[in-house]
């Protein structure tokens, strides 16, 4: 194992809460014990996956870390998974009044309403907590979460252009155990940017701020059908957000926020147009702090990478989209990456575009035939083949409003399929990324108009290893301005799909990961950590994942039918690590599954006795990990130096 763990790392262990008082301050002291301790290495150990009624309905871990100090002496350590709050939890103050943490505020900061049963309007509760960044302001702990959509009112109807929300709260920490608890938590106002579209995964920066997402933007061609979903979908968030259904444009949305908190736990916010529209899963920023790459999540989607003119400054830069050569199938399939360059531009300049007024009939030509002078594109952004052509002067709104579809017509790859959460391992110069369905358009497809990507069907996806390097090209030999663009990428964490389901209605072997959505990476423990988003796991999982022993360990199950997301892993918040994780929708399509080794009845019963079917979400954290401060080779970033200095000057007053 590489030594990633320097001379003269502290842990701090977290206390169970079983433990009688006198239990407790033994454990204390052989904390801090072992805290002087200097560690050899850190090895997860899997748990075993539920397989009863009462394990399968909860969020809960048997793993343990086994820890080897450079003494000697060896240690198997528990891991925990405490819960922060539920969505439905009314922690959130919002104008005089206490509202759930995954309540929805509109334009004017008021929390909408669901009135689909007259007599009964309640708030707007999302099921569906996602990202989490933690943010260490001073001597305070800020946590931002996402709360990505909510899945019907309650009529029981499908719910249709909801605006989203983000959940700003302060955290304590007890400095005995490390466990953390909200102090207080408000609602994050995106009235500036127009509201905020469905915000899916999402990073934190090393300058301290939170990189959110806009998921699935809407179809601005379908838009100009007035019987069209994207038309009334965007309508529906117009009226909801604005009270106002002539403000509806699909052009807000599609866009990646950055969220700023100061000092005294203010946000702000803002969309960065530049790095262009599409379906956002996350953004991930490279370790030179002015590459970043993307998850477009869908089918027939593509692989973007932006190169900021500043570090640290996503206001502008330049916008790529891939080209897939592809140069084998071996575990999941590898490929050559080149890059097309799309356009340079700034936020404003993109801002301004969008404030035009300007539609997609604005931006290209179409044709319902294959026509001279007309590209086939298929793309993420339409249910068909297009034909189509950027009108003169228009490139620039073509690149950022409608990168796919430029993006093909200049021969960049969109054939990837659900590409989800990306990874950096700064130290080996990798990326990783989350394909967690691969099938469909990155098959060999008969008949296609594009058909660069022919893998095999791997339907409980793959982990991609992406290799980055500098000195690189663009498709026009133009040089790329950044020391990490990808370069190729290979298949890393391969899923392994049943033949028929277990008897725990399995469809993907329980042992290994199914369908990976969220990704983590830890430079201290040199792990990579995996959530599953798996209709082919009932229970779905957290996995850590040893990069260099490719030792693969279950660390969390989370509840039936619920999906692992909000995965951040924390390195040395105050002697402690956590990885934050949340789940979301708990005991959805239980009625699918082909369950036989528990009564399947009971299993649902119990579910709406815990938790509810779909009704809540969870946000919480891994604990239990030592806690690493790295004294050797560490450079503090100036956030870090400025937060210290800061705290130091609170401390003295």
């Amino acid at each position: 194992m590489k030594k990633r763990l320097s001379i003269g790392l502290s842990m701090a262990l977290l206390a169970s809460s079983s433990l009688t008082a006198m239990a407790h301050d033994n454990g204390e002291h052989e904390k801090k014990k072992d805290s002087h301790k200097k560690i050899e290495s850190v090895v997860f150990s899997s748990m075993k996956a539920p397989d009863t009624i009462k394990n399968m309905v909860k969020t809960y871990t048997t793993a343990t870390v086994k820890v080897t100090y450079k003494d000697g002496t060896v240690k198997e350590l528990p891991l925990n998974y405490d819960q922060l709050y539920l969505s439905k939890d009314k922690i959130v103050s919002n104008k005089g009044e206490m509202i759930p943490a995954g309540t929805p505020i509109d334009v004017n900061g008021d929390p909408i309403m669901d009135t689909s049963v007259p007599t009964d309007p309640s708030y707007f509760i999302s099921d569906a907590p996602d990202s989490n960044s933690l943010l260490t302001k001073g001597n305070k702990s800020f946590m931002i979460s996402h709360f990505e959509y909510d899945s019907q009112n309650n009529a029981g109807e499908e719910i249709s252009g909801l605006p989203a929300s983000m959940t700003l709260s302060e955290l304590d920490q007890d400095k005995k155990s490390g466990k953390l608890s909200v102090k207080e938590a408000h609602k994050i106002d995106f009235s500036s940017v127009d509201g905020l579209w469905n915000p899916c995964n999402g990073s934190t920066t090393d300058w301290g701020t939170h990189l959110g997402s806009e998921e699935y933007e809407p179809d601005a061609r379908e838009f100009a059908n007035k019987e069209s979903d994207a038309y009334k979908e965007v309508s529906n968030f117009a009226k909801y957000y604005f009270n106002d259904e002539s403000k509806a444009n699909p052009y807000n949305y599609g866009w990646i926020p950055e969220i700023s908190v100061s000092h005294d736990g203010e946000p702000s916010v803002v969309k960065h147009y530049s790095t262009g529209r599409f379906s956002h899963e996350m953004m991930q920023v490279l370790p030179d702090n002015k590459t970043a790459l993307f998850g477009d999540d869908g089918g027939n989607t593509m692989m973007f990478m932006y190169v900021a003119d500043k570090a640290e400054d996503f206001s502008a830069g330049t916008l790529y989209a891939a080209k897939f050569e592809q140069t084998g199938t071996e575990k999941g399939g590898s490929g050559d990456l080149n890059w097309i360059k799309l356009g340079h531009g700034s936020d404003k300049e993109i801002s301004d575009i969008i404030d035009s007024g300007v539609t997609f009939n604005d931006i290209f030509e179409t044709t319902e035939e294959p026509t001279e002078g007309f590209t086939a594109v298929k793309t993420n952004s339409h249910d068909s083949v297009e034909y189509l052509k950027v009108k003169p002067g228009k490139e620039k709104a073509a690149a950022f409003l409608e990168p796919r579809r430029y993006g093909t017509i200049l021969g960049a790859t969109s054939e990837f399929n659900k590409m989800e959460g990306l990874a950096v391992n700064a130290e080996d110069h990798k990326a990783y990324m989350a394909i967690s369905y691969q099938e469909g358009s990155m098959e060999k497809q008969d008949g296609a108009v594009q058909d660069d990507i022919q893998l095999p069907k791997i339907e409980s996806g793959v982990t991609y290893e992406l290799n980055l390097e500098g000195s690189q090209a663009d498709h026009g030999n133009e040089k790329i301005d950044s020391e990490y663009v990808p370069a190729s990428m290979n298949g890393f964490v391969l899923g392994e799909d049943l033949s028929s389901p277990d008897t725990l209605g399995n469809t993907a072997n329980p042992d290994l990961v199914a369908n990976p959505d969220n990704l983590s990476f830890s430079e201290d423990l040199n792990t990579l950590f995996i959530g599953e988003d798996s209709d082919m796991h009932t229970n779905n999982f957290v996995w850590a994942y040893d990069v260099q022993t490719k030792k693969l360990s279950r660390i969390l199950s989370v509840p039936v039918g619920a999906e692992a997301t909000g995965l951040r892993a924390v390195d040395s918040m105050k002697d402690s690590n956590y990885v934050l994780s949340n789940y979301q929708h708990p005991g959805a399509d239980l009625d699918e599954k082909e369950i036989t080794a528990v009564d399947k009845n009971e299993l649902e019963q119990a579910m709406k006795d815990t938790l509810g079917i779909m009704e809540t979400g969870g946000v919480g954290y891994i604990s239990g990990i030592p806690g690493v401060n790295k004294k050797d080779g560490h450079h503090k970033s100036h956030v870090e130096k400025q937060d210290e200095e800061r705290e130091d000057h609170d401390s003295e007053e």
